[in-house]
């Protein structure tokens, strides 16, 4: 029997086990905290290993890179230089003469502590790397003001390992070499300020008209701003933003200790706007031909990030077509072509199948002025030209409508208002197909097919052709709501329908390379933005925008020869404006044309830089689309344009408008009635309109020919009644409508020749000419178009007149009556064998009828010739059949 162990020994293995299972667990954080520290010293010596490597390949320091930018070249479409940016447009000023409160808002913003570090700013680089942890590599840099003037000077941008640290071991040198001011000053007059200008000294002069010593410190604090976003940020295209950047800097030299927050606020509240050079001061900078294409290129690279790369001998590719330009330019800058002396326009031509820019057309006789009608042009409606895309096209796309949907114009309101919805000749013409309504730019057909859609559905489609909508409202089918387009925007959003749907976003830039020779392609990709069957029905109404089809709101944008879609577009000003403007009646702010063609689509804006200065003529309105007109004709001259192809996925039926659902026109259809529309393959009608039979027409009635009291005359008489049919443009509730009549007579002359006579709309005539003793058959025929009735005819013979007796009295000389001259019935007898009364004095005088029964012209009777209004009933003999 085993001793039992005491309460103290039981205690001590309970301990002692206890100890042998934690020992297991401190031993593996130990060796867990020692194999960190391996592979961080590991990493840090591999860390160190690898800048040392990266830095010994770095480039040398060079004194003249380092004070001067290096240019930028620009290449159009095929591969020639046609700008170069860099230090010819540069004012260099040395550190003295800064401003301290210039230089205390650039490193407010861009380097705080740059006067402390030795290069590289420790705590900075620090706050990038977690940030990069958290975000990703690249998402924030840590660069300080030495690091960026080297990197402009030597290195390439992007954000590579090797590149980072040459920056960092560069920046270090840097710092031995030179003194921190003279980093400064390289800094100062070598960076991008905005478009063609740099260095802040040029850019004061630039945007304020000063030099440094004259800035105040709200025109500081914006320069200051600038660097980070150079286009961005300039107040002449973009002055919010630029006082937003202002404040921010301002709010820095604030919590920096620079400036008291008094003085902060002061500065606030300048408007940035007033301090800058009025436009009619500012100088066109130099450096290309193609100011406003270059503008749109300098826009794009900021975009993506690449703003800054101008100042570092970048080599840009471009998508301009250089003839097309100067199309463009040459139009723009003729005052001939223009209404008035300041209308203004801005023009985009973009290829319509992969939304390339070729060209741009930013005002007229366009400098680097700060404005860009065709790029910055952000705040204008669009008009009628949003029709196709947010209304027409969202419903061919997802109602499977045909281009003959019937569609009722008429009197309506905003929904949940008491607005109502106006076309621009203030009428209703009643049911239509979409067809007609799109291309007359009727408002409520409009208005009404976007309600069908949902304003939902509508945002969804403009979505997929590069309209970001916020929100979609009922007066955007119009063109009036919320949705503001560039004409480039136009331009892509419109080539998608000329490109069977597929949308491309606009661009300017293909490629990039660098000093190194590495290259950054600028990839654009293609969105199907809808069915091909939507493109090309939508494509082929905007056809009749342009044709001469009555109402066509185009046809002055026409093009002889090319196959060319089209929209014209007109903006209005609210009730408000008008008061407060006191403006005319035909005052409108804006006028737009967009049209395509299977190369090239092209938006035009027209109108005035200040809103409230309105477009009154007619001539101002068609502006764009006579310089549409003009640019098209010429960039499209000797280059093959196909026409536009209808795809398997849409067929063809010629339909009766106004039947819902849409029935094929039948034979019996009026002609004004039939169309032939397209519809989506597997959609098209295929029952017959039974609406109108055939026309029957009854014959005349109660015909008769009566002999009118002037002897060879007879007055033909008859009666009717025309038929009604179904109303086809009834707008007042009359559902039938009489049949325009008209009537043929013809005429036999003893069983002869039948002799035809102009129709006519009277149930009466008058036949002259006329020979007694014929038997004369006259026939009358009702017609309506091709529809003839059967004839009523009747039968008549003149009779000469009835001689009577002269009763001799016993008592008178006979012979002095012998000639008859006192005879009355003798001159009565005389006369009507003598034809007098005929039109022609060729008749024989002698009474004698030879030749009369030919009617040949100069003897005996005239043959008859057209009716005539009748006069009274003489004697004769009438037979009616």
């Amino acid at each position: 029997m085993s001793e039992r162990k005491t309460r103290e020994e039981l205690k001590r293995e309970r301990a002692s086990k206890k100890r042998q299972q934690k020992t297991p667990a401190k031993l593996w954080i130990k060796r867990i905290i020692l194999s960190v520290l391996a592979i961080g010293l590991a990493g840090f010596l591999f860390g160190v290993g690898l800048f040392v490597y990266y830095a010994s390949s770095a480039p040398e320091l060079n004194d003249e890179l380092l004070k001067d930018p290096i240019s930028a070249e620009f290449y159009d479409k095929n591969g020639e230089l046609f700008a170069t940016i860099g230090t010819e447009n540069r004012k260099y000023v040395e550190y003295k003469d800064i401003p301290q409160d210039l230089v205390d808002a650039i490193l407010a913003t861009e380097d705080v502590r740059f006067f402390q570090h030795f290069g590289v700013d420790v705590w900075r680089t620090m706050g990038a790397v977690l940030a990069n942890f958290r975000d990703g590599f690249g998402a924030q840099g840590g660069s300080t003001i030495t690091q960026q003037v080297v990197k402009n000077s030597f290195l390439s941008n992007d954000k590579a390992l090797k590149r980072k640290a040459q920056e960092a071991w560069l920046s270090i040198q840097l710092e031995q070499q030179y003194e921190k001011e003279e980093i400064f000053e390289m800094y100062f007059n070598k960076i991008l300020m905005s478009g063609r200008i740099y260095g802040f000294a040029t850019a004061a002069e630039y945007f304020f008209g000063k030099e440094l010593s004259e800035l105040e410190l709200d025109e500081m604090a914006l320069l200051a701003g600038m660097p980070q976003s150079p286009n961005r940020y300039n107040p002449f295209k973009n002055p919010e933003r630029a006082q937003q950047r202002r404040d921010l800097v301002l709010d820095l030299m604030v919590q920096h200790e620079k400036i008291t927050p008094e003085e902060a606020a002061a500065a606030k509240e300048i408007d940035v706007t007033t301090r800058l050079v009025p436009e009619e001061d500012r100088e066109s900078v130099a450096g290309s031909q193609y100011d406003a294409f270059l503008d749109v290129v300098l826009n794009e690279l900021e975009e993506n990030g690449d703003g800054e790369l101008l100042s570092e001998g970048i080599k840009v590719y471009t998508t301009l077509d250089p003839d097309a330009q100067t199309v463009v330019e040459n139009v723009m800058n003729n005052a001939a072509n223009f209404p008035t002396e300041t209308i203004q326009s801005g023009v985009a031509v973009i290829d319509t199948k992969t939304g390339a820019i070729r060209a741009i057309g930013g005002g007229r006789n366009y400098g680097e002025r700060g404005y860009n009608f065709a790029d910055d042009l952000k705040t204008r409606s669009p008009g009628s030209t949003m029709k196709p895309l947010l209304d027409y096209g969202p419903a061919i796309e997802y109602l499977n409508w045909s281009t003959g949907q019937s569609i009722v114009d008429e009197k309506i309101t905003y929904t949940g208002t008491n607005q109502p919805i106006s076309n621009w000749d203030n009428k209703y013409l009643g049911k239509m197909t979409i067809r007609e309504a799109l291309y007359t730019s009727r408002n409520v057909p409009a208005v009404k097919t976007l309600q069908e859609v949902g304003t939902d559905q509508a945002k969804q489609f403009v979505s997929k052709l590069g309209i970001q909508a916020k929100n979609v409202y009922e007066s955007d089918a119009i063109g009036g709501g919320d949705i503001t387009l560039t004409p480039i925007q136009m331009a892509a959003s419109y080539a998608a329908f000329g490109n069977n749907g597929v949308y491309n976003d606009p661009h300017a830039v293909k490629e990039i390379i660098y000093r190194d020779g590495s290259k950054k392609s600028y990839d654009n990709e293609s969105v199907v933005a809808m069915a091909d069957s939507t493109a090309y029905m939508v494509t082929d109404i905007l056809r009749d925008v342009l044709s001469n089809k009555p109402g066509a709101s185009g046809s002055r944008a026409n093009v002889s020869g090319l196959d060319i879609a089209g929209k014209s577009g007109t903006t209005n000003y609210s009730s408000e404006d008008f008061e407060k403007y006191d403006l005319p009646s035909s005052a409108v702010p804006d006028s737009w044309f967009a049209g395509y063609t299977t190369n090239y689509s092209i938006a035009i804006w027209s109108g005035y830089k200040d809103h409230k200065e309105p477009i009154t003529t007619w001539e101002e309105r068609w502006l764009p689309q006579y310089l549409f007109k003009s640019i098209m004709s010429q960039i499209s001259a000797n280059v093959e344009t196909p026409r536009f192809s209808k795809p398997s996925s849409v067929v063809e039926a010629t339909i009766e408008v106004g039947t819902d659902p849409l029935k094929i026109a039948s034979e019996y259809t009026p002609d004004e009635l039939k169309s032939t529309e397209l519809f989506v393959k597997g959609t098209e009608p295929t029952e017959v309109s039974d609406k109108y039979k055939k026309l029957e027409l009854d014959p005349p009635s109660n015909l008769q020919a009566v002999p009118n009291e002037v002897g060879g005359l007879v007055d033909l008489m008859w009666d009717y009644t025309p038929p009604t049919i179904e109303n086809s443009d009834s707008n007042d509730g009359e559902n039938q409508q009489t049949v325009p009549i008209s009537f043929e007579v013809t005429m036999t002359v003893d069983g002869g020749e039948t002799i035809v006579f102009e129709p006519t709309e009277s149930k009466h005539v008058t036949i002259p000419n006329l020979e007694y003793g014929k038997n004369y058959t006259f026939s009358v025929v009702a017609i309506s178009d091709d529809v003839r009735s059967e004839p009523a005819s009747t039968s008549i013979v003149l009779e000469d007149p009835i001689e009577e007796p002269t009763i001799e009295d016993p008592n008178i000389d006979d012979g002095d009556s012998e000639d008859g001259e006192d005879g009355e019935d003798g001159d009565w007898n005389d006369e009507g064998n003598n034809g007098d009364n005929n039109e022609n004095d060729g008749g024989n005088n002698d009474g004698s009828t030879e030749g009369s029964d030919g009617g040949n012209e100069g003897e005996g009777a005239n043959q008859p010739t057209n009716p005539t209004p009748p006069s009274k009933p003489g004697r004769g003999n009438n037979n009616n059949n």
